[in-house]
Parts: C-alpha cells; sequence; structure tokens
C-alpha cells in the first residue's frame, strides 16, 4: 500500500511547492522550493548515469551475443568509453588530453567527429523532408492548396534564386513566417501548454497514475 500511496504524497507536496513557490514570498516556503530543485537536479544526474549504464549493458549483450547490428555497437561503446574517460579527467590530468575545455583530446573529437557526423545526419533529412513535403503538398482541398502555396512562397523567398525571380518574394515569404505562422505556431503552444497543466495538476492531485504502473 505504501509503495503507491508514497509517490502520490510526494508528488503532491513537491508539486505544490513547484507550483505556488513563485506566487508565495515567505522566506522557508522559497527555502523548501530551492531544496526540491536541488534534489531534482540530483535525481537527473542519477537518471542520466543510469540510462548510460543501461546502454552501455545492452550494448554488450548485443556484442556478446552477435544479435543482429551488433558491428555498430563497438564503436558506440568505444566512443562512450573514450568521451567519459576524456572528459571526466581533472585537470591534474594532463591538460591537452584530459578535460572538456578548448584545446583538449575531448574538445578535438567532438569539434571534428560528432559534430560533422551531426551536420551530415541533417543533411541526410533534407532529402526525407522534402519527400515527405512532396507528399503532404498534394492539393486536395482549399486548406491543401493553401499549404502548398505557402510553402512554395517561402522557399523560394529564402533562396537567392526566388529574389532572382522577384525581389518581392523575400517579403512575402518574412511576412508569411512571421505573421500567420507565428500566430498558429502561437495557439499551437498556447493549446500545448494548457494540456501540460492540466496533466501536471492531474498527476500532483493523484488522478494520473499511469507513471505507477496503474491504470
Amino acid at each position: 500500500m505504501l509503495r503507491r500511496e508514497l509517490p502520490i504524497i510526494l508528488t503532491l507536496v513537491i508539486g505544490f511547492f513547484m507550483v505556488l513557490g513563485p506566487f508565495i514570498p515567505a522566506r522557508n516556503f522559497t527555502h523548501w522550493r530551492t531544496e526540491f530543485e536541488g534534489w531534482a537536479i540530483i535525481i537527473t544526474a542519477f537518471a542520466a548515469v543510469l540510462g548510460v549504464a543501461n546502454l552501455a549493458r545492452l550494448s554488450v549483450l548485443k556484442i556478446s551475443r552477435r544479435e543482429r547490428d551488433w558491428l555498430y555497437h563497438i564503436p558506440l561503446l568505444a566512443g562512450l568509453i573514450v568521451m567519459m574517460v576524456l572528459g571526466i579527467g581533472g585537470s591534474a590530468a594532463p591538460a591537452p588530453l584530459f578535460g572538456i575545455q578548448e584545446g583538449t583530446l575531448f574538445n578535438d573529437l567532438y569539434n571534428h567527429i560528432y559534430v560533422p557526423m551531426q551536420g551530415t545526419m541533417f543533411a541526410l533529412l533534407a532529402f526525407y523532408i522534402a519527400s515527405a513535403a512532396f507528399r503532404a503538398f498534394r492539393i486536395r482541398s482549399f486548406e491543401a492548396m493553401l499549404l502548398a502555396v505557402a510553402a512554395v512562397l517561402v522557399m523560394l523567398g529564402r533562396v537567392p534564386i526566388g529574389e532572382y525571380i522577384w525581389n518581392g518574394l523575400p517579403k512575402i515569404a518574412d511576412w508569411i513566417m512571421n505573421v500567420p505562422n507565428n500566430a498558429a505556431k502561437r495557439a499551437i503552444l498556447i493549446g500545448a501548454a494548457l494540456g501540460a497543466i492540466a496533466t501536471g495538476l492531474k498527476v500532483i492531485l493523484g488522478l494520473e497514475r499511469n507513471y505507477l504502473g496503474g491504470d
């Protein structure tokens, strides 16, 4: 019984401090809110460590069992170990090798291996986005026509060839992005925020218990 009720009580108490903290200037109240925030950071750090340990454990299992795509887990595990060792080594170690500051091996590996690979991934995603846009912009309704026209105008207004076609295209693209696009984006954000508030209140009040494994 306590295993289910205790998390709900803790969620209620801590959520109360987090939600009402900015509105109650009492010194003790602010103190406990700050303490809870510190605990949250500590728990998050432990969760990150557990996530890394679980990733390493799964990689070792896949490599030892020769499961599908096990070869890809070898550079993953090697990179994980190397970057952890290089990053955790403090200032007591040789400066050009350990640490995360500029000029260390950790920083060089990050800038010359990870960053280019990340750029490559985003460049490849552009082709998938173009393919998805082609399928999405099939004009079958009035709304789809508006979406297709707006997309074409924005894409032409954001590239140099659009300005060569007509120098007013960049202004139209800016207007589309700043006025109707911003209005729709803010409406979506407001709706998402209201949904997050409602979900948070349900969790704090114990109405939502899926995180406990219940219904």
